[in-house]
């Protein structure tokens, strides 16, 4: 009975109030990146958009590790997929200014990919290696300024629940920018919105943001245990 009720409610009041704040997001965002705004209008209104988005399907986000980070350092944030709530959860609650790093087929959704070209958002473009190379040369202008990014290193959401394993990408830029790497643990996501269901139900996310992983003394990473340590730290969380 509780679902029938749910699902009613997701119907009648949080779908059409959820389109509602996506095209309102939509709009400010790109208006305000249009007219030169883009550090505040490119994080902010998303930022409420997804609070919204969990209030009103009744999803709550309980935030752990907020003081690992500093608003004023540049991070590459590096998370687990487990769903579509990923993003809600990363963009709602991780209170610091980021970009993202996303798959090219997000540019066709109406209003919302033209908004996140406007806001500088990094589509991901692995048609041939001169698009990738694009790819990567515009989040190294970036990161160049001083933004932080975020980076689902699976490339995927998961189809189990369990992690892949991480590719290299995001690492590289940690990498090549001596930047420090924050992992972070996205913990039931995946019960409340599958990469196979299409209707979420109500429930709780947390979200635990690990401390940073510095560059060495001579301010480089050694690859190979930054990514294993990365896949350590989030798993451990789980």
């Amino acid at each position: 009975m509780l679902t029938i009720l749910y699902r009613i409610y997701l119907l009648l009041v949080a779908l059409p109030l959820g389109l509602l704040s996506t095209v309102i997001a939509s709009i400010i965002t790109i208006a305000g990146c249009s007219l030169g705004a883009g550090g505040w209008c490119g994080y902010w209104p998303a930022h409420l958009w997804a609070r919204s988005i969990c209030w009103l399907t009744l999803v709550r986000v309980t935030v752990r590790g907020c003081e690992n980070i500093d608003p004023r350092t540049s991070y590459v944030f590096v998370a687990n997929h487990q769903g579509a709530y990923d993003i809600f959860s990363i963009y709602g609650f991780l209170n610091h200014n980021f970009r993202w790093m996303m798959k090219m087929g997000l540019r066709s959704i109406p209003l919302v990919g033209f908004a996140c070209e406007k806001s500088h958002q990094i589509y991901v473009d692995k048609s041939s290696p001169s698009a990738l190379r694009h790819t990567m040369d515009r989040a190294e202008r970036l990161l160049s300024r001083g933004m932080s990014i975020v980076v689902f290193p699976e490339g995927a959401r998961t189809w189990d629940g369990t992690m892949r394993p991480f590719k290299r990408g995001a690492f590289t830029l940690a990498q090549e920018f001596s930047l420090p790497v924050v992992p972070i643990t996205i913990d039931g996501a995946f019960n409340i919105l599958p990469r196979f269901r299409k209707i979420p139900k109500p429930g709780r996310i947390i979200l635990t943001i690990h401390p940073a992983i510095a560059p060495g003394p001579d301010g480089a990473h050694d690859m190979n245990e930054l990514i294993s340590r990365s896949q350590q730290i989030i798993a451990s969380a789980l």
